[in-house]
């Protein structure tokens, strides 16, 4: 490595094709990587959705849900399975560990699916599998008007039009509408005329699709070519349905519209939305896995525009779009980046006061930097806020390097050589120096990237973008940084005049090497203080700070039973509540869906620099608004899809149990202490509110007698009710697509019971009895959906953190008496944020121990001794309890990027005490004695020290002060570093030389002993005389 710069600057050509080479390569990677928010931290998914219209939840749950749990929960890397049981769908989905193929796991699912089909109930259809490649929320909504199109028109136009140009275009996963109608041919029956007629929904049903069909007849060859028969029974028009007779078991016939109306209409709505109260149709999209967020909504945003001037009938324009905030974080990250870079030039050039020179270390950031680019764009990394912190935070590290070898030059050149000679020399001298500096940094780094789980993803993107700019920073600084000095410093007269500090700093020196021990224990007591400040702060554990992305969203609920317009009421209201307030811009409620009695609202709010009130404290004061609104249960925040950790802004506790009625007590009386818990708002239990029901119950002798079974009174009931199930409607064909012939009562009819009572069921020798002589109805009630996690029921309780974080909830929920005494079958398991804080505390102490040992491995390779390791790794603690203070002072928790600047602090540390302890050693050798070695290897190395922490500082203070948008997720990190960086190096500039006379008395002492033991050996190994031969 020595050798490396005197051959840099002997032969310029190479390394400066080298490095036009790898900047290149570095551009033509940057411009390839996606742009997303978060590294790709998605666990592999795989849903498994069984449908059986009509069934409740309960029986869902016996029938069908445990037997598909039971038959995959013996799949290898399996890490959790949640199932949510809803009327009539059950979905299971199961998370397998991260690093399974995806492909492999759907596969063994799909296996397993239908080794299940024999076991499952007949009339449903085989459950169906699916890998889950959608990640995150929807990246941007739009919304579609037009004055001439109804609703159904302009919903085959999303579903048509829309979804086919968005799906064409790579990166785009799904796409979704909301509100919006589905066409349907609509047959309602008039129960008095089946009653007449003596025939059933069910047959009516059954029979229309015999009839109404296109089916294929063969093939047969005429006058010598072959001709394909097709059977043509479809009715072509509404009119054509209308008169299509339907047999009737007798050998009778009825004309369809004899028995009913036939429309030609739209399903009834389950789903509805609303754009600033207004009802309107709206779409989203999501991305596929391996897109970038950013570059699929700008492709997204083009094919809109397109699709908006083909279309003059209608406009589309965009209601709310997430990844607006993303484009801002990138931006923002960039901006800090280039801002630290710029503060830390100035600092160099306010040191060293000579433009040359600085132009020089200015120009060792950029060729550490593009480089970097060439070697993540192909590892497939994206560009996300963990890889541009980790550049930014890389910064000063990089700057740091080239100042090392500058001042070096510069200082050698103050003693009268040339720049040429003078770089030949320093570059040489201080290569260990800058060699040991950069291989702690990658020794610290390096065990991170292989942490486990989703911390570990996290932390991988980082590891690698630090690792990889720090390795170009020290080529930089061995060969071009010797380079440049060579050919472009002037020799003019450096003056050699020692800054106004220096003689201060060297007294203050001079009575901590006489009071060493005094010191040693004020280094100690000053760890002890800061961890004492880290809990008198109450800091506690949150996974990452909540952001504020100028969108508040709430979630609306109503009890179950309610309909799809008592939903939509209850929405109206929250809307015009929060239109009323002068932060919001504008409000977006998506209602229904899966279930009528749920929607989701959205509120964008003005830039939070236009604003008082934080997004979340907006969000609470809020919720707290709408408290008032009778019969709803509202809360701030939306489930995310995909798993992963949430926004750090509630908190969830978690109940498993096999028991229902057990669990469900226990989670309320959970639930009643936890409204006790300071800090805690809004809690809302999820086990399951019973719903109510009609029970139909077959009376056994009298059904016997009739020949009822219980199959025809199900299906009986289900069809005129509901429709019969999907696959067995009657379809309607319109040329491009067919549409569903739904045949059921009028509505009045199915709002009446006595009508239920009088339905007539099919019986033995084709006639038929009413529903009231073989069967009893009554009221009841039964669980509205049914929540499982890893084959047990789950009931969760939420909370809305105010002024707490995760980690301080969980604690302080788990000393209440309740979940202290949990009921036998009752236990607890980490939910929501507290599962990934878990994970993340092991996973980082164990590469936290292993980045330790690997550092001190490195420095005794390098330094050839085991001592000098110890009296470097000195200043870790110092810079460690720097941190913890700087946090509590900056109100910042534990969270994930506080714990990178930690780590980030470790390799930073070591480096201010590499450069004194490698003077020293280097100046003993040459025979000072350790006080004068120790004494100018502070004058001459104070210095660059202090350079280096003030560019590196200067790089991290516009993160620190939070400029730029996603603030929250980089600032603690940044008071990390700063915090231990400013302790780090004022204390090592006087501390380690005090440890490193410590450290040099042990291990003199420790070699004298060892030299005694072994004088004997020595002794037994001199070569003997012979004795004389005469």
């Amino acid at each position: 490595m020595n050798q490396m710069s005197s051959w840099a600057i002997k032969n310029p050509i190479p390394i400066i094709l080298l490095f036009l080479l790898l900047t290149l390569g570095g551009v033509v990677g940057f411009s390839g990587m996606r742009i997303n928010q978060n590294p790709d931290i998605d666990f592999p998914l795989v849903a498994v959705t069984a449908a059986r219209p009509g069934s409740a939840p309960a029986e869902m749950e016996v029938q069908v849900t445990r037997l598909i749990e039971d038959s995959i929960a013996g799949l290898s890397g399996v890490r959790h399975i949640y199932s949510n049981v809803s009327d009539g769908v059950s979905t299971t989905t199961i998370e397998f560990e991260l690093g399974t193929d995806t492909e492999r796991a759907t596969n063994d699912v799909r296996n397993a699916m239908s080794g299940l089909r024999a076991s499952l109930p007949q009339d449903m259809q085989e459950p169906a599998v699916q890998r889950i490649d959608i990640t995150g929320d929807a990246l941007i909504t739009y919304v579609v008007r037009s004055p001439t199109m109804t609703p159904e028109e302009i919903s085959w136009f999303i579903d048509n039009d829309v979804s086919r140009a968005l799906l064409a275009l790579g990166g785009v996963g799904e796409v979704n509408r909301s509100g919006g109608v589905d066409r349907e041919m609509r047959v309602e029956l008039d129960p008095q005329r089946l009653a007449a007629y003596g025939v059933t929904a069910a047959q009516v049903s059954q029979a229309l699709n015999n009839v109404n069909n296109n089916l294929p007849g063969g093939r047969v060859t005429i006058a010598g070519s072959e001709r394909a028969v097709r059977t043509l029974g479809a009715a072509t028009s509404v009119q054509q349905l209308r008169d299509t007779l339907v047999p009737l078991g007798d050998g009778k016939t009825v004309r369809l519209d004899d028995l009913g109306t036939v429309e030609d209409k739209w399903s009834e709505p389950r789903r509805l939305a609303r754009y600033n109260g207004q009802e309107a149709v709206t779409f989203n999209f999501l991305r596929s896995r391996t897109a970038s967020e950013v570059k699929v909504a700008d492709r997204v945003r083009a094919e809109v525009k397109k699709l908006d001037d083909a279309h003059p009938e209608l406009t589309i324009s965009q209601v709310t779009a997430s990844v607006e905030q993303i484009e801002e974080s990138y931006l923002a990250s960039l901006e800090a980046l280039l801002l630290g870079a710029a503060l830390a030039v100035v600092i160099v050039f306010i040191f060293l006061r000579d433009w040359r020179a600085t132009f020089i270390a200015a120009t060792a950031m950029p060729m550490s930097l593009i480089p970097t680019f060439a070697i993540l764009g192909p590892m497939d990394q994206s560009l996300n806020v963990v890889t541009l912190l980790a550049l930014s935070l890389t910064i000063g590290i990089l700057v740091d390097d080239a100042i090392v070898e500058i001042e070096n030059i510069v200082r050698h050149m103050r003693d009268g050589k040339p720049p040429y000679d003078a770089s030949l020399e320093a570059a040489d001298e201080i290569g260990l120096a800058v060699v040991a500096t950069t291989a702690t940094i990658v020794a610290v780094f390096a065990p991170v990237g292989f942490m486990p789980g989703i911390i570990g993803q996290f932390f991988k993107a980082f590891a690698l973008a630090a690792c990889v700019s720090v390795v170009f920073s020290l080529l930089v600084a061995r060969t071009l940084t010797p380079l440049m000095a060579a050919y472009i410093l002037k020799h003019t007269h450096h003056e050699d005049r020692d800054p106004f500090w220096m003689s201060g700093y060297l007294k203050a020196l001079r009575w901590s090497l006489a009071n060493r021990w005094k010191v040693f224990v004020i280094g100690i007591l000053f760890l002890v203080a800061s961890i004492g400040t880290a809990v008198v702060a109450r800091m506690s554990f949150e996974f990452m700070s909540p952001g504020d992305t100028a969108r508040a969203a709430f979630q609306v609920e109503l009890p179950p039973g309610a309909t799809l317009r008592q939903t939509d009421a209850v929405v109206q209201q929250v809307t015009r509540t929060l239109e009323a307030r002068p932060e919001v811009t504008s409000v977006y409620a998506a209602i229904g869906g899966q279930d009528v009695t749920q929607a989701n609202v959205y509120a964008d709010l003005v830039p939070k620099g236009d604003r008082e009130l934080s997004q979340q404290a907006f969000a609470r004061t809020m919720v707290d608004q709408l408290k008032k609104i009778p019969g709803a249960r509202i809360r701030a925040g939306i489930a995310q899809q995909g798993g992963g950790p949430g926004d750090g802004t509630t908190y969830t506790f978690s109940l498993l149990g096999d028991n229902p009625d057990t669990l469900n007590a226990a989670a309320r009386k959970v639930e009643a202490e936890m409204r006790s818990v300071p800090g805690l708002a809004n809690i809302v239990n999820s086990a399951a509110i019973a719903r109510p029901e009609i029970l139909v119950t077959p009376r056994p002798d009298e059904a016997a007698l009739a020949g009822v079974s219980a199959g025809a009174i199900s299906q009986a009931v289900r069809v005129a009710t509901i429709g019969d199930v999907d696959q067995n409607l009657p379809k309607y064909n319109l040329g491009d697509r067919q549409v569903p012939i739904r045949l059921q009562l009028t509505e009045a009819a199915r709002e009446d019971l006595t009508v239920l009572e009088n339905l007539r069921v099919p019986a033995n020798n084709g006639a038929s009895v009413p529903l009231s002589a073989v069967a009893d109805i009554r009221f009841g009630a039964g669980p509205a959906t049914v929540a499982r996690q890893d084959r047990s029921r789950i009931a969760s309780i939420s909370a809305e953190l105010d002024g707490t974080t995760t980690g301080a909830a969980g604690a302080a929920v788990n000393r209440l008496p309740s979940v202290q005494n949990l009921p036998a079958g009752v236990r607890q398991v980490p939910a929501g944020d507290a599962e990934f804080i878990q994970e993340m505390l092991t996973g980082f102490a164990i590469a936290f121990a292993s980045g330790i040992l690997l550092m001190y491995a490195v420095l005794t390779l390098l330094f050839k001794s085991f001592a000098y390791p110890i009296t470097i790794m000195a200043a870790l603690p110092l810079a460690i309890g720097g941190a913890f203070i700087a946090l509590a002072i900056g109100g910042a928790n534990f969270s994930m990027s506080a714990l990178i600047g930690v780590l980030m602090l470790m390799g930073i540390a070591a480096k201010n005490s590499i450069l004194l302890v490698d003077y020293v050693i280097m100046a003993e050798r040459d025979g000072m004695p350790r006080r004068e070695a120790i004494l100018d290897a502070a004058h001459k190395r104070a210095r660059p020290i202090l350079m280096t922490t003030f560019a590196m500082g200067a790089g991290m203070v516009p993160i620190a002060l939070g400029v730029g948008a996603d603030v929250q997720f980089r600032s603690p990190m940044a008071i990390a570093v700063l915090g231990g960086l400013i302790s780090s190096t004022f204390l090592s500039l006087l501390y380690i030389p005090a440890i490193f006379t410590i450290v040099d008395d042990f291990a003199g002492w420790g070699r004298r002993i060892l030299h005694r033991k072994t004088a004997g050996q020595r002794e037994l190994a001199k070569p003997r005389q012979g004795p004389l031969v005469e």
